[in-house]
C-alpha cells in the first residue's frame, strides 16, 4: 500500500485530476524529449485501488494512476526513444529499471525508470505484434498508492 515496509507509513496526497494531469503533462515531455507526436485519442486513464502486502484494500480512497498513449513513431526509431529516455531520464533522478534496444518483433524496445524522488515509474516500451496490429511506441506512467488531500488514512 505505501511504499515503506510499513503498511501505516502516510501516502503521498494527491487529488486525483492533479495526478492525471500530471501523467498527461510527463507523456508529454518523455515525447518533446524524443522528438515523437502523441496520437491523444490512444489515451487510457486507468485508477487502480491499491493493493497491500497482505492482499489487503483500504476503504479510504487511496488509488494509483497508470496512464498511457501511444506514438505513431516508427520501429526504426524506437532504439532511438529509448536511448534518450535512458541518457535524459538517469541524469534527472530516474533509476532505469528496464532496458532493451528493438531487435524485432519479438525482442522490441523497452524503457523503464522509478523516480528516485516519489517512486512514479515511466515506460516506453514498443507494443503491437506487427502482423495483426502496427508496431508503435508506447508511453505510460504509473504513480505509487496516493490519497487524495483531505481524506483520513486507513490504518491496518
Amino acid at each position: 500500500m505505501s511504499q515503506s515496509d510499513d503498511p501505516n507509513a502516510p501516502l503521498p496526497r494527491m487529488e486525483r485530476d492533479v495526478a492525471l494531469n500530471w501523467a498527461k503533462d510527463y507523456t508529454a515531455y518523455m515525447a518533446r524529449l524524443t522528438d515523437v507526436e502523441l496520437v491523444p485519442s490512444t489515451a487510457k486513464v486507468n485508477f487502480e485501488a491499491c493493493i497491500g502486502g497482505n492482499d489487503e484494500v483500504a476503504e479510504d480512497g487511496r488509488y494509483s494512476l497508470f496512464y498511457y498513449v501511444y506514438s505513431p513513431a516508427p520501429v526504426t526509431d524506437h532504439t532511438r526513444v529509448v536511448r534518450t529516455l535512458r541518457r535524459e531520464l538517469s541524469q534527472q533522478g530516474y533509476e532505469v529499471t528496464g532496458y532493451r534496444e528493438f531487435k524485432d518483433a519479438y525482442a522490441s524496445a523497452v524503457f523503464r525508470a522509478k523516480s528516485k524522488e516519489n517512486s512514479y515509474r515511466v515506460t516506453a516500451e514498443t507494443v503491437g505484434s506487427g502482423k495483426t496490429k502496427p508496431q508503435r511506441l508506447s508511453f505510460s506512467v504509473r504513480t505509487p498508492c496516493m490519497l487524495p488531500p483531505g481524506v483520513e488514512q486507513q490504518q491496518f
